[in-house]
């Protein structure tokens, strides 16, 4: 079985999280199985009620304390509940208002290593933009935590003035990150933006949908003080390389793993790839993906799954229900604002998506989508 992704979600107190997770819902495919581990402050549990109604397939909780301290000694077993009783496909692990991420990250991780049940797929701070500038010249957790993230969303901007939305750009710019940022839409971001491609994901949406992130999630907004256009807070470019009939050659491993290696987290937030390869590929650790015993000898296909600088590859049996055959490599670079053109160059310049002993005619197509 392939490890469950972990998504960590933290933020300050009242900065949106529960909204960001709940208009997340609406998004995963049909019989996707989300759990949800959220950890509360006092002993009332009102957000868990409200995420438990919400279509989520289980919930658990972590009362009085705090998950990345005391109580973080409970987290395997409360992962473990829910790996049992829920069978999820991802689970969502929402802090509590004070908690450090980056403490979290590492329990993760280590759980992760000793198991083999887990893996961390990223930590996503919501900072409330409209009460940013209370609590930043307050609290040092706040602070932290948008220095420990992987993707920070700006919620409630809607509610402020531009010069605003701007000092609290200034603020966070203060702490000198290189972190992907995101604004929300009235608490929402996109699913493409939020979480990376994980198998169980691929199987129950069409291929088609899973690597075109623009697809069906066209939404449009009327004129709002601020004059955005939220579709524009990122980039999309959508990259085939197409099979040819007979040719038994898989992806150029070491050319990926240079263009994987080299993309800025702050420029590229996440990569979702499938992938044939002739030879099991290495995950960002060094670690190689399992080899398929059907495809001994044979070309073997993988998701790739990229999320702010590490990356992982899963195995694709032949009874995924997954089919693209026509395709050495299918895959969806999310990049950020104004960075599409300069990667869509690069990629085809020093030739970094290419099949193994490739000529300098590979058939490799790279379409922006948005």
């Amino acid at each position: 079985m392939p490890p469950i992704p972990i998504t960590i979600v933290t933020g300050f107190l009242g900065s949106g999280k529960t909204t960001l997770i709940l208009n997340l819902i609406p998004q995963l495919p049909e019989g996707y199985k989300l759990a949800l581990l959220k950890n509360e402050f006092g002993d009332l549990a009102i957000d868990s009620q409200l995420a438990s109604a919400s279509a989520i397939s289980g919930v658990q909780e972590l009362l009085n304390g705090c998950i990345c301290c005391n109580l973080v000694g409970q987290l395997g077993d409360a992962l473990d509940t829910l790996r049992q009783d829920v069978e999820p496909d991802r689970i969502i692990i929402e802090t509590s208002g004070s908690a450090f991420p980056a403490t979290l990250a590492m329990e993760v991780n280590r759980l992760a290593r000793e198991s083999s049940h887990y893996a961390l797929d990223g930590v996503i701070i919501v900072i409330d933009v409209e009460n940013w500038q209370g609590y930043e010249d307050t609290s040092y957790t706040a602070k932290l935590q948008a220095k420990y993230t992987d993707l920070i969303v700006f919620n409630k901007w809607e509610h402020v003035s531009e010069r605003r939305y701007e000092d609290c750009l200034d603020r966070v710019g203060d702490l000198e990150l290189q972190v992907a940022n995101v604004k929300s839409d009235n608490g929402r971001v996109d699913v493409a933006v939020l979480l990376g491609l994980d198998s169980a994901m691929a199987k129950k949406m069409d291929l088609e949908h899973v690597l075109d992130p623009s697809d069906g999630h066209q939404h449009h907004h009327g004129a709002d003080h601020h004059g955005a256009d939220h579709q524009s807070e990122v980039e999309v470019l959508s990259v085939s390389l197409s099979a040819r009939k007979g040719d038994e050659r898989g992806v150029d491993l070491e050319a990926l793993a240079t263009f994987l290696f080299s993309a800025p987290k702050d420029e590229v937030y996440r990569i979702k790839a499938i992938i044939s390869a002739s030879r099991p590929p290495a995950a960002s650790d060094g670690s190689r993906a399992d080899m398929i015993s059907e495809a001994k000898d044979k070309i073997a296909r993988y998701i790739l799954n990229w999320a702010f600088g590490r990356w992982t590859f899963t195995p694709l049996t032949p009874t995924s229900g997954i089919s693209d055959h026509h395709s050495t490599l299918r895959m969806t670079i999310i990049c950020a604002r104004y960075e599409a053109e300069k990667w869509k160059k690069r990629i085809l310049t020093d030739r970094l998506l290419k099949r193994e002993d490739a000529g300098e005619n590979d058939d490799l197509h790279i379409e922006r989508l948005s």
